[in-house]
């Protein structure tokens, strides 16, 4: 039934699918562990507050015996790092271009779980995207799927760092797969890339330095240090992934369709998006995963960018939001504001 089942993740969408076991991973508990203990996961509170959880399948539902691990291609048309020399774009990352990926992947995941409980009526199962207490990662090298690359994210060979991940938990005790071994090498390319020396060392990253946290996880004003380097980069971050080798054997054809990128997100203009209100920036936005950040949050990003931008054409826009009602909104809108009175040389 393995077999079919891969077949059946091909036809939904999926580009990769393995299988591993439930059990308990020592090792990978104690590096969860020691990330919770140096207080590299910031403000994500949840992740602390459900580490038994997250630890291990079991820690999550006992009953387990097998994980299915599950990568959807996202991979791009165009070269994320293109807007780095236009200052007066808007970057926003790669998986967000589309439709949240949350939907379409669960849509695809349940799917694939109504067949499997076609084939296995006796059989239970749990579905999970990303906001579960799932370690999809680990999970995913331990299914041989791709391999946890020194920037922490998911490798593969196939489709290099843009695969949308997702677990699949059953009772049925499936064959595992062989673990994927590490092909990094001596290539430190993701460490060199980021902007905010994010990674105190090969496969240790510190998501409180992270511009993906930052701009999309972290509530309040972003440390003074940090807004510099963020450049032009509103929502997320692609540097560490787009610069990996690997993704040289990456092609857009494989992407699932309902992953296309709007076009109206692949460069806009930073004007666009300081004019937004909550009603405007929730319209534009639907079905999209950035409205879970919120007006003031996004709207927050795109004031530092525009600091950075020195679009002194943005004055009139920046001057308007340092009466803004949100107090970060007007902070950022003041630093802004300042940047372009007085840009850096």
């Amino acid at each position: 039934m393995q077999e079919a089942l891969r077949a059946e993740a091909k036809a939904l969408g999926f580009a990769a699918c393995g299988f591993t076991g439930a059990g308990e991973d020592p090792l990978r508990a104690e590096r969860f562990e020691q990330w919770l203990g140096e207080g590299r996961h910031g403000s994500m509170e949840w992740m602390e507050s459900r580490k038994a959880q997250r630890a291990s399948p079991h820690g999550l539902w006992p009953e387990a015996k097998s994980v299915i691990a599950l990568g959807m291609s996202y991979a791009p048309d165009v070269d994320p790092l293109a807007l780095e020399e236009h200052p007066d774009k808007a970057r926003i990352s790669v998986y967000a271009h589309g439709r949240d990926y949350h939907d379409v992947v669960k849509k695809a995941l349940k799917a694939l779980a109504r067949w499997l409980v076609a084939q296995a009526p006796d059989s239970e199962l749990k579905v999970f995207v990303d906001t579960a207490p799932v370690m999809e990662k680990p999970l995913g090298e331990a299914a041989g799927i791709g391999w946890q690359g020194k920037h922490t994210n998911l490798v593969s060979r196939e489709h290099g760092s843009w695969m949308f991940l997702g677990a699949i938990y059953s009772t049925i005790p499936f064959a595992p797969d062989a673990p994927h071994r590490d092909m990094c090498g001596s290539c430190r390319a993701c460490q060199d890339a980021c902007p905010t020396d994010a990674f105190p060392a090969p496969y240790r990253l510190d998501a409180r330095r992270c511009i993906s946290y930052l701009t999309i996880e972290h509530k309040g004003p972003i440390p003074e240090e940090f807004r510099e380097p963020l450049g032009n980069r509103i929502y997320g971050c692609d540097d560490c992934l787009a610069v990996c080798p690997w993704n040289k054997f990456a092609d857009a054809a494989h992407r699932h369709m309902k992953l296309a990128p709007r076009d109206e997100l692949i460069a806009p203009p930073l004007s666009d998006f300081l004019a937004f209100d909550d009603a405007g920036f929730r319209q534009f936005f639907s079905g999209s995963p950035i409205k879970r950040i919120g007006r003031d949050r996004f709207v927050r990003n795109c004031l530092y960018a525009a600091g950075n931008s020195g679009d002194g054409s943005l004055m009139g826009q920046v001057e308007a939001l340092r009466s803004d009602p949100d107090p970060v909104v007007a902070e950022a809108a003041d630093w802004a504001a300042a940047r372009l009175l007085s840009p850096s040389p």
